[in-house]
């Protein structure tokens, strides 16, 4: 193992063109590339995987595959299994494990595992050989030969292409009968079931992406709070996450962001302003934002220290590409009888992505939405040696399998809501991907 500073003066111009050769370089095997703030991390060519499964769970490391069956709680099955494969090749560039969990793997918790089907993959996170992280001053590799160090440089100083052309896509058309289901489930709203519930709507695209080059293209469009770009197994996607589900830092503070009320953005100045009054202002949004920050809030009190529990930034508006949201950030201490693990489990799926209270809401998702949701308002996770967690919600993404590819989009609804506005608002969702889309050639 090796590790190598390249002076970011010398090979980086631009980050996301970097990450995105790096990804079409061919050099490495799967990879995950993670964008937070201040620093992009290229992670790829697996040392060890760790499959998760609605019934088995599976570990790969240098070719050979253990596969057993898992009972209990996922949480518990996925730490186990990735600290099997930690302790199975102690060579990794950092001990750091990359990967996603699907919106699935909530099931087990809340009592809504008798809708998955066997064999749904509930998870999937990978022990990288090669890790580069570059930042605005330093740019580091670990884990590469020299011979591919020196490849990595070439790739990291060339010349940055323009951005390539989109393919215009019409995500307009009602093709899952979302207006109905919309109705479908304010009927059991008014009638008591729960109080909120997100529903969402696929899009199937008529031709193959070029994932990297869509990454590079939406990223340049977007200001995530979070960027990812992955090709793990026979998946990948990229996307430009709005908000975090759950981080859980060295020192144990865990931090939320719910983010609930949209209206679209990007339309001029003054639709903008318009549109953000609006937004500020209208007691449906004013609503839907309230319940999902107190959700959180008793989410986060059940593993954090009694009198720790914060709520900052508190109905701001936050600009996500084609849209703009009313935020908060919830915050508080990890309590020493909690893991991360414990953390990840509480809050996940994201209220915002789910609905309030989770459990009913889940099954209605099951029931309603039509289609199982994968990786869709599930989560790309980090996961560091020294027990700190990132999950950035997966929403604003494209994702590709070896047979299709496809858009997905969500909306919030309450008793207020009115079927054709949900439908609207999808579709100022989706205009944060679908003009970025690039076809594979």
């Amino acid at each position: 193992m090796t590790t190598t500073e390249f002076a970011a003066t010398d090979t980086v111009a631009d980050p996301v063109a970097a990450v995105s050769r790096l990804a079409r370089s061919g050099l490495f095997g799967d990879y995950v590339v993670y964008e937070r703030p201040g620093a992009w991390v290229f992670a790829a060519d697996p040392l060890a995987t760790i499959e998760l499964n609605t019934d088995r769970v599976r570990i790969t490391s240098r070719g050979t595959t253990s596969e057993e069956s898992w009972t209990g709680r996922p949480v518990t099955a996925l730490e186990q299994a990735l600290d099997r494969a930690r302790l199975d090749d102690p060579t990794a560039a950092t001990g750091s494990a990359y990967g996603w969990i699907g919106f699935e793997f909530c099931a087990h918790a809340l009592d809504a595992s008798h809708h998955l089907a066997p064999g749904i993959t509930l998870a999937y996170l990978m022990i990288p050989r090669v890790e580069i992280t570059i930042t605005a001053s330093a740019v580091t590799v670990w884990g590469a030969s020299a011979g591919e160090a020196a490849h990595i440089d070439e790739i990291l100083a060339a010349a940055v292409d323009p951005l390539p052309a989109a393919q215009p896509v019409d995500v307009g058309a009602d093709t899952t009968g979302y207006r109905r289901r919309v109705a479908t489930a304010i009927k059991e709203i008014r009638s008591g079931y729960y109080d909120k519930v997100i529903l969402s709507r696929r899009v199937d695209l008529p031709f193959p992406i070029d994932i990297a080059e869509t990454y590079r293209l939406g990223r340049a469009n977007n200001t995530p709070a979070r960027s990812f770009l992955l090709h793990l197994g026979d998946l990948e996607a990229a996307g430009f996450s709005p908000e975090l589900v759950v981080s859980v830092d060295a020192d144990g503070t865990v931090t939320t962001e719910p983010l609930a009320g949209t209206r679209a953005f990007g339309r001029g100045l003054s639709a903008d302003r318009a549109a953000r009054d609006d937004l500020q202002n209208d007691p449906k949004e004013i609503v839907e934002h309230a319940v999902s920050v107190r959700a959180s809030c008793a989410e986060v009190a059940t593993i954090a220290d009694p009198g720790t529990l914060s709520v900052t930034d508190f109905m701001s508006v936050r600009e996500r590409g084609s849209v703009q949201h009313l935020a908060s950030t919830v915050q508080g201490r990890l309590a020493a009888q909690h893991t991360p693990w414990d953390a990840l489990e509480v809050l996940f799926p994201s209220v915002t992505a789910s609905g309030i209270p989770k459990r009913p809401c889940v099954d209605a998702i099951f029931r309603i939405d039509g289609s199982a949701r994968g990786l869709y308002s599930g989560a790309v996770v980090t996961l560091s040696p020294d027990g700190a967690l990132e999950a950035t919600l997966v929403l604003r993404a494209v994702y590709q399998s070896a047979s299709t590819a496809w858009l997905r989009a969500g909306a919030g609804i309450i008793a207020q809501s009115s079927p054709e506005r949900e439908f609207e608002e999808t579709c100022e969702k989706l205009g944060s991907v679908a003009p970025y889309l690039v076809r594979r050639s």
